[in-house]
């Protein structure tokens, strides 16, 4: 026999890990399971949520007349002190108790006594988890909404200043067309306001209550879910219980939105790079987000810039985990669904810290004109704009195509700009050319002519400043 003295039960029935879910088992789980199946080290950032969800539920639980009011008043009182106690960091957090939900439910049975065991009627865990994800990431859906709309704020005050500055646009990466500086910025505004729509959309389907499925088949108690519903600010109850505990299409599509929207980071970060480079030298940052290197003293390194452009890759992997977590489950809930919290909590994390410094990013960079203008300059941006002024005259657009192609080809063969070709010899090339032209070929007429609605011309990128000014101030 050993000598070891028996351990004695404890007089909490969730003190035994064990023992959290039932009597049924005839040892203590391994110390190794314990710690591979919990997950209290990360989902305790549930810990609101959960107060909230566990209140609501209480107090449905009372007004159906499933627990006592004197019930309700302790769950209260005990929640109170739980959010107290984790507020002030004094919350002592169990690993043997696996979970944010058994941790807290543990701590409140020990407060109130039967009051917090009968808390637990008519719900599971697996319900509970679903509605505290969804009302953890509802509201931060609300504070990313903010950030992107605080991203466009900040481009669109930088863009509000460079109406008039001309720098290349790219097709290709080759010199295409002269456009504003300002016209370029807007459109990751553009980028920046879907990403919001999408997370405004993926709200509605993250706002649906599941509480109330139970385990996986409902309950026989008489719960009123519509009251919960209304009691969390949720817009309705999910209509199947086999779905509301197993479904995480919500946790999904509000990764791929993210997703998504740190590929608009990333472009807008790349583009940072290679702007601020010797090669392009468009723009400097301030030196707060640069910095330097170990052993080359001139470097200013973009590293801010080039971290949001890798970090997109780290939330596109979340995206992927998630998907691949989810397609081989049967109903319903299975463990696996443990493994959705990691990557969602750090996507949100990630999103939000990269949204926040983008924007402040963005708001110390120095644009340099001279060397956007310079730039424009290279590769025959306004051979279009000759093409169109022969279209005008009367040209076939293909024929005036090209007649263009043979200015461009005589122009570099001298090594001149289209604009420097003297009009005789434009007009060698067509007849109907005439001394008007010269305005089309500078880089002002090109921008100017461009007054399309959506277009480059500097009078409609200021009404477009004026729309998305107005938009992000209505908020």
């Amino acid at each position: 026999m050993s000598n070891q003295p028996a351990q004695q039960p404890s007089a909490d029935p969730l003190a035994n890990k064990h023992q959290a879910w039932s009597a049924l088992f005839s040892e203590p789980m391994s110390e190794l399971v314990q710690r591979y199946t919990a997950s209290v080290n990360f989902d305790k950032r549930l810990w609101q949520a959960d107060i909230a969800g566990s209140l609501a539920h209480a107090e449905m639980l009372a007004a159906q007349h499933i627990i006592g009011a004197h019930d309700l008043a302790d769950i209260q009182r005990g929640m109170a002190q739980i959010r107290a106690e984790i507020e002030e960091g004094r919350f002592e957090w169990k690993l043997a108790l696996e979970d944010v939900h058994l941790n807290i439910e543990a701590r409140l049975t020990a407060l109130v006594g039967d009051a917090g065991k009968r808390l637990h009627t008519g719900r599971s865990r697996n319900d509970q988890v679903a509605t505290d994800v969804r009302l953890w990431l509802r509201g931060e859906i609300d504070k990313l909404v903010q950030l992107m709309a605080a991203m466009q704020a900040a481009l669109v005050e930088l863009a509000a200043q460079h109406t008039e500055t001309v720098m290349p646009g790219y097709t290709h990466m080759q010199v295409a067309q002269p456009v504003s500086f300002a016209h370029h910025l807007l459109a990751y505004v553009e980028m920046f306001a879907r990403d919001a729509e999408r997370l405004a959309d993926v709200r509605k389907r993250v706002n649906v209550l599941p509480l109330g499925a139970a385990a996986l088949a409902g309950t026989s108690y008489p719960l009123d879910r519509e009251r919960v519903a209304r009691t969390l600010g949720f817009d309705g109850v999910c209509q199947n219980s086999l779905d509301a505990v197993s479904d995480r299409d919500f946790a999904m599509e509000f990764t791929a939105a993210a997703s998504i929207c740190m590929v608009h980071v990333s472009r807008l970060a790349e583009e940072i790079v290679l702007w601020m480079s010797q090669n392009f030298g468009f723009i400097d940052l301030a030196d707060r987000y640069c910095t330097g290197s170990s052993i080359m003293p001139q470097k200013r390194n973009p590293d801010v810039a080039e971290l949001a452009r890798g970090k997109s890759g780290r939330v596109v992997g979340h995206l992927m985990a998630l998907i691949t977590l989810m397609k081989g489950q049967p109903l319903t809930y299975n463990k696996d669904n443990q493994e959705d919290k990691e990557p969602l909590f750090d996507t949100v994390d990630t999103l939000a810290d990269t949204l926040r410094i983008m924007a402040e990013m963005v708001g110390g960079i120095t644009v340099k004109k001279e060397a956007m203008e310079r730039a424009a300059l290279k590769g025959y941006a306004t051979a279009t704009d000759l093409a169109d002024y022969l279209v005008k005259k009367g040209l076939p657009f293909r024929d005036a195509h090209e007649v263009v192609a043979h200015a461009v080809k005589s122009a570099i063969a001298r090594g001149i700009d289209l604009a420097e070709l003297p009009l005789a010899e434009l007009q060698a090339l067509n007849p109907a050319v005439t001394a008007d032209v010269a305005e089309v070929l500078t880089l002002r007429g090109s921008l100017n002519a461009r007054r399309v609605l959506g277009g480059t011309a500097p009078v409609q990128v200021q009404a477009q400043v004026e729309r998305h000014q107005r938009r992000l101030a209505a908020g």
